[in-house]
């Protein structure tokens, strides 16, 4: 399927968005997993209608770097991955979009794409490719070809070869809205580099062509934009109020020049000075801070969380009795097994015995809360 860019000029604004456009997006199909409310006088609020699941890049992350097989086993942001995930009982598939030099949205989580020549590594930014340039690392689709042999840098500047146990072609958004599952929601992250002063209109820019495939593409399909970069999530709530807006925040576990990013409050701050719907927040902040959960709530904000204790069944649990709406996980089918049976012990005890209880030959946990237990959660 041959793939274009897109341009800027033909992105279409929220007048040009019939009402019928927003009747559909806000569907039966689209409120199993949300509900838009909108009032006169109040921005829109969204409300999970259950427990949500979404899948971190798909299937999860790979960290080349694990000794655990399971972060290496499909390659991560991939249709293989995507796919792989709608197998199993999720709400949403999580991943990150960046735009090329020509004006192309694609799936690709790191700001900088690594190959080696000549024994040399190269690196280069992913938003100063082409299209074309960038598909031409990895798997080919074309079979015939070989593609740039792919390595990765993490945090620490070590280099690993991007080996993983069923590997696949980068792929763009477009893509992704025509071969994924419909009745899956998407959680857009828009990737920007942390290390770089953007102007707003540069911010514009890129958003504009992303909405514009998601506005071609997406049909009635949940779709959620989140961002790490505060103007980012602010400028996209401006740009359109069809889709919700999270904010994504670490709760003040790094530090950064921009205050707005410094903590939970600070990310509250952010979404009611700009009328997004909700925060993703690092696990570990929200444990560390309980009582932030409440603020958030009363700021009538959403909670979703990320992060590699969110693959831990028990610390799922707690999350899920403590209000939080979802979690974004690695460990798709270990999760939603975990939680399926977790609702269902939860409705069974709250019927017979008015506590929760889990059952550990059920589960294949050794987790029991009783009420006060709860209380001290």
């Amino acid at each position: 399927m041959a793939i274009k860019a897109v341009h800027v000029s033909d992105v279409p604004y929220l007048d040009q968005v019939t009402e019928n456009d927003t009747l559909t997006l806000l569907s039966s199909r689209f409120n199993k997993g949300v509900n838009d409310e909108v009032s006169d006088d109040t921005k829109k609020r969204l409300e999970f209608r259950k427990f949500v699941v979404m899948g971190h890049r798909g299937s999860g992350m790979n960290m080349l770097q694990s000794s655990d097989q399971r972060m290496k086993s499909i390659k991560e942001n991939s249709i293989l991955s995507f796919n792989a995930a709608t197998q199993f009982p999720i709400d949403f598939i999580e991943f990150d979009v960046q735009v090329t030099r020509d004006d192309c949205p694609v799936i690709f989580h790191d700001n900088f794409i690594l190959t080696q020549h000549k024994g040399e590594f190269i690196e280069k930014r992913v938003t100063e490719l082409s299209l074309a340039e960038l598909l031409s690392y990895g798997p080919q689709k074309d079979f015939e070809n070989v593609g740039k042999h792919l390595f990765r840098k993490t945090k620490d500047g070590r280099i690993f070869e991007w080996k993983v146990e069923k590997d696949a072609p980068l792929c763009t958004l477009q893509e992704v809205f025509d071969e994924i599952d419909r009745s899956v929601g998407f959680n857009i992250e828009l990737k920007f580099d942390d290390h770089m002063v953007y102007t707003e209109e540069e911010l514009t820019h890129v958003l504009e062509v992303i909405l514009k495939v998601v506005y071609e593409h997406g049909k009635d399909r949940p779709v959620i934009f989140s961002s790490f970069q505060p103007d980012a999530a602010l400028l996209i709530r401006k740009l359109q109020s069809i889709y919700p807006v999270f904010f994504l925040t670490n709760g003040g576990s790094q530090t950064y020049t921009d205050a707005r990013r410094g903590s939970l409050d600070e990310a509250i701050n952010v979404c009611l000075a700009g009328g997004l719907q909700g925060i993703v927040s690092a696990v570990k902040a929200i444990l560390k801070n309980p009582g932030a959960v409440k603020r958030i709530h009363e700021s009538k904000l959403s909670l979703v969380t990320y992060g590699e204790l969110n693959n831990v069944p028990e610390v799922v649990y707690v999350q899920r009795l403590m209000g939080i709406e979802g979690v974004i996980v690695d460990l798709v089918p270990v999760i939603t097994e975990a939680i399926a049976n977790f609702e269902k012990n939860v409705k069974r005890s709250e019927e017979e015995e008015d506590r929760f209880f889990i059952e550990e030959e059920e589960v294949g946990a050794k987790s029991q809360f009783s009420k006060d237990e709860l209380s001290l959660i």
